[in-house]
């Protein structure tokens, strides 16, 4: 994808250069992230939107942070990951369903009003 790194910044581990990102109106075009929930039979896709941060007009950064000295493999699932994703959360049940991303089919949260 020809995309520049950079030296990250605080609190972020990889970081780009802003000129070499390519934007659409789903957001940043970088590889899609596919996380796979509950013994492989749930796929979460993380698009460029949910994925990456600007965090200045010269940078933009891999949105994930580390979860922390407790375990190697964890990392912070945050507003920025679920931002415009309908979540249900299902306490009864004790299960969680994510819609596809919002931006997809022309709306967000700010404007969604039922599909």
């Amino acid at each position: 994808m020809n995309i520049t790194r950079v030296v990250p910044v605080a609190p972020f581990k990889v970081c780009f250069k802003a000129e070499t990102v390519a934007i659409d109106a789903y957001g940043p075009i970088v590889p899609v992230i596919d996380f796979v929930l509950h013994k492989n039979s749930v796929k979460w896709r993380i698009y460029g939107a949910n994925s990456m941060v600007k965090v200045s007009k010269c940078m933009w950064c891999l949105g994930f942070v580390d979860g922390g000295k407790e375990t190697s493999t964890s990392i912070v699932i945050g507003g920025k990951q679920m931002e415009d994703y309908m979540v249900e959360f299902d306490l009864q049940s004790s299960k969680l369903g994510l819609s596809s991303p919002l931006l997809r089919i022309g709306t967000s949260c700010s404007t969604f009003k039922g599909i």
